[in-house]
């Protein structure tokens, strides 16, 4: 069994890059209340894994791997990167507020807290239902764990740039536990939602990916950070406009 091929070595970097910033958000300073200087770097560690993660599956058409480890490794360094890494962003995010509000005691904090690892969770769901679910083969159904990922990394961005003064916002608890509501939910969703998968470069059958590349250096140009979160919110829409337009088709119109 051949253990280091090209997408196995991406997958690991992936994982490796999820572990620095597990390391970086649960650095001690961050933990009493004050900002973590490496908590600045967490989301550019993601922004690697997310490359790799994006990387391996292309490598991985090039290698034949009959033993399936390659899809099995992909699926436990995603948990930890696109899984415990946006969880504990969102947990740590709860423990500011609630450390800022005066509550001292660690039980408290973290009993208080603890719903941001519903992420997670939800996101471990995510990925096992996606092991076994073969209608996933061109696009995704419900929001894959890189996107839930990107939009928590913006959340956290925002928030350390405090960008259009939006970091109290950001603590708000009723925000918080609403997004980790509204992830845990859209990740385990029954919506179809197109994915970032390349065929070809031609603009035949990939107008949607163009245009929504577009869209989103819109958003990074006139919202800096934000952005990035506004782009997630972007592309959830989209999927569900089409899904609409796909229903509303001639094609379809002539089979009912």
């Amino acid at each position: 069994m051949k253990l280091f091929n090209l997408p196995n070595l991406l997958t690991l970097v992936n994982l490796f890059c999820g572990c620095g910033a597990l390391v970086l958000i649960f650095s001690p300073s961050s933990q009493v209340g004050t900002l973590s200087e490496g908590l600045q770097y967490v989301p550019y560690l993601t922004l690697i894994s997310l490359v790799a993660d994006y990387f391996d599956g292309m490598a991985a058409r090039f290698v034949s791997s009959p033993t399936g480890i390659g899809k099995e490794l992909d699926s436990l360094a995603d948990v930890v990167s696109f899984g415990v890494v946006p969880g504990a962003v969102m947990y740590t995010l709860l423990t500011f507020h609630f450390k800022s509000t005066g509550m001292q005691n660690d039980w408290q904090i973290m009993l208080s807290s603890s719903p941001g690892f519903l992420v997670t969770l939800f996101s471990a769901l995510r990925l096992a239902k996606f092991n076994l679910d073969e209608r996933q083969t061109e696009g995704f159904i419900g929001l894959a764990t890189p996107a839930c990922s990107i939009f928590v990394m913006g959340l956290l961005l925002v928030f350390l740039r405090n960008d259009f003064d939006l970091s109290p916002v950001l603590l708000n608890p009723v925000i918080l536990f609403g997004l980790v509501g509204l992830l845990s939910y859209l990740l385990i969703a029954e919506i179809p939602m197109f994915s970032f998968k390349f065929k070809s470069f031609g603009w035949a059958s990939n107008e949607v990916r163009y245009v929504f590349i577009i869209a989103t250096l819109g958003l990074l140009i006139g919202f800096k950070f934000a952005g990035i979160s506004l782009a997630v919110v972007l592309y959830i829409l989209a999927s569900i406009v089409l899904i609409f337009m796909k229903k509303d088709s001639p094609k379809n119109i002539s089979k009912n």
